[in-house]
C-alpha cells in the first residue's frame, strides 16, 4: 500500500525525453533517392516525457522533469514550454549534446514517417539519476517512458524511494528487465507495445488474455489503452480486470493522446485514488487530448477534462 501523505512535495516526477519535433507537410512521403517538395518547417515541443509532463502540470499537478536538453534553441524551446506549463525544470540538465529532434513528415491523409534523433536525450545517464535522489525522494510517482537508455530507466526503478510509485509506458518499447517490471505499478502500454512485450505468437487476441499474460511477467498493475474503446485495467493485488469507457468525442488527432493519459492516470494516483478510478479521469483527459490538433498544444485543463 502507498502512504501518500508522507511523502512528495511532487505530485509526479517525470523522467524522460524531450524533442523538438520538425514537421513538414508534404503531398507524398519521397521514395529512396527522391526529392520531394513540402510545406514551411514548424516546429514544436515533444518528446515522451516532456509531453507528460506538460499534460499532468496543465491539469494542476504539481510537476517536475528530470531530462536533458542541449544549450540550443531547440533546448530553451522546451524548456519555455514546460516552464510555461507550470512544470518545475530545476531537474533539467542543459548540455553535453545537441537537443533531441524528431524528422516528421506528413501527407494529406495524416499519415506520418519520424526519423528520431535522441540527442541529448541519450545522454541522461545513471550517474544523472543519483545525482538527483532529492528530486527522487519528492515525488510521490515516478513516470518513465524508454526515450531514455533502458540503463537510466533500470537505475530509476532501482533506486525508486520507499512509498513511492513507478507507472512506465514502454514507448518505444524493448525488452525489460524483470526487476524493472517488479515494480510497474501499472504498466501502460497500447495494442502494440503489450504484443511485442508478449512477443507476437504468445500475446493471445484479446485485451483481457494480454493482461493476464502481461501481470504474469511480474508487474503489480498493468493498464491496457484501447484509443476510443478507453483501457482495460488489471491489478494484481486486487484481482480482476476493469474495463473502463472512453467519451464519445470527434477524434481531430491523436498525437500525444497516450501522454496525456499516462500523465493523467500517474497524478491521480499520487492523489491516492485506485487504479480504476485513475483510469476513468485518464480515459476523459486521453478523449479531450483527440479533439485539437498537436501535442502539448491540444492537452486539457482540468475544466475541460471534466466538461466531457
Amino acid at each position: 500500500m502507498y502512504d501518500m501523505d508522507d511523502i512528495g512535495d511532487y505530485d509526479l516526477l517525470v523522467v524522460g525525453s524531450a524533442n523538438a519535433d520538425l514537421v513538414v507537410g508534404v503531398e507524398r512521403r519521397p521514395a529512396a533517392g527522391e526529392t520531394v517538395l513540402g510545406t514551411d518547417l514548424t516546429v514544436h515541443p515533444g518528446g515522451k516525457g516532456a509531453n507528460q509532463a506538460v499534460a499532468a502540470a496543465r491539469l494542476g499537478a504539481r510537476t517536475a522533469l528530470l531530462a536533458r536538453v542541449g544549450d540550443d534553441a531547440h533546448g530553451r524551446l522546451l524548456l519555455d514550454s514546460q516552464r510555461a506549463a507550470g512544470v518545475d525544470t530545476g531537474g533539467v540538465r542543459v548540455g553535453g549534446a545537441p537537443t533531441g529532434v524528431a524528422l516528421i513528415t506528413v501527407d494529406p491523409s495524416g499519415d506520418n514517417s519520424i526519423v528520431v534523433s535522441p540527442g541529448a536525450n541519450a545522454r541522461l545517464t545513471p550517474a544523472d539519476i543519483r545525482a538527483a535522489d532529492e528530486l527522487l525522494g519528492r515525488a510521490r510517482v515516478v513516470s518513465l517512458q524508454l526515450e531514455i537508455p533502458l540503463d537510466t530507466v533500470a537505475e530509476v526503478a532501482r533506486t525508486l524511494p520507499p512509498g513511492a510509485r513507478l507507472v512506465l509506458n514502454p514507448s518505444p518499447p524493448a525488452p525489460l528487465p524483470a526487476d524493472v517490471l517488479a515494480v510497474c505499478d501499472p504498466l501502460v502500454v497500447n495494442e502494440h507495445e503489450a504484443c511485442f512485450i508478449l512477443g507476437a505468437e504468445e500475446a493471445g487476441a484479446t485485451p483481457e488474455e494480454w493482461a493476464r499474460a502481461l501481470l504474469a511477467l511480474g508487474p503489480r498493475s498493468v493498464v491496457i489503452t484501447l484509443g476510443a474503446q478507453g483501457a482495460l485495467v488489471a491489478d494484481g493485488e486486487a484481482g480482476g480486470l476493469d474495463h473502463v469507457a472512453s467519451p464519445k468525442v470527434e477524434a481531430v488527432d491523436t498525437t500525444g493522446a497516450g501522454d496525456a493519459f499516462t500523465a493523467a492516470l500517474a497524478w491521480r494516483l499520487g492523489l491516492g485514488e485506485s487504479l480504476s478510478q485513475a483510469a476513468v479521469y485518464a480515459v476523459r483527459v486521453g478523449a479531450a487530448a483527440v479533439t485539437r490538433k498537436g501535442a502539448q498544444e491540444a492537452f486539457p485543463t482540468a475544466e475541460e477534462a471534466g466538461s466531457l
